[in-house]
């Protein structure tokens, strides 16, 4: 291998880890984004205190999840993996019938890399991990 090869080797290395450096820095959205979008997507069932209550749940024919207590439900802990596929509706796909719908299309954009519990930074997409962070925020213990 000649040096010049050697160089573009490691320029190219180096310009990788500059873009994983600038990714992990990117900055995690606030629970405050997070509540804006749960106001314009689910609190119409879910109700503005995402206990279940929203206007329209009464017409669901299934109640809406009192989403304040997902961590209480499974002793203290936020399942944050599970919670994003219930977002995505990856976990809802062979539910058959009406139910909440599947918002990963809709919330999807610009990522960044989330650590979700098993230690992998996952690319996710940046609206799915503010609205997650927002109901992280508001669990309640029982």
């Amino acid at each position: 291998m000649t040096n010049a090869m050697k160089g573009g080797i490691w320029a190219i290395s180096a310009v990788g880890l500059l873009g994983l450096g600038a990714c992990m820095e990117a900055s995690m959205p606030e629970p405050a984004d997070g509540q804006a979008l749960f106001m314009d997507y689910c609190a119409s069932c879910h109700g503005t205190t995402a206990v279940g209550n929203g206007p329209m749940a009464a017409d669901l024919g299934v109640t809406p999840a009192d989403l304040t207590h997902i961590a209480a439900r499974r002793g203290g802990n936020f399942p944050r993996a599970e919670v994003l596929s219930m977002i995505d509706g990856y976990a809802r796909s062979d539910l058959s019938g009406p139910g909440m719908p599947e918002f990963g299309e809709l919330l999807k954009g610009d990522e960044l890399p989330l650590d979700t519990g098993d230690g992998i930074l996952t690319p996710t997409p940046r609206k799915m991990v503010a609205l997650m962070e927002y109901l992280e925020s508001i669990q309640v213990a029982d």
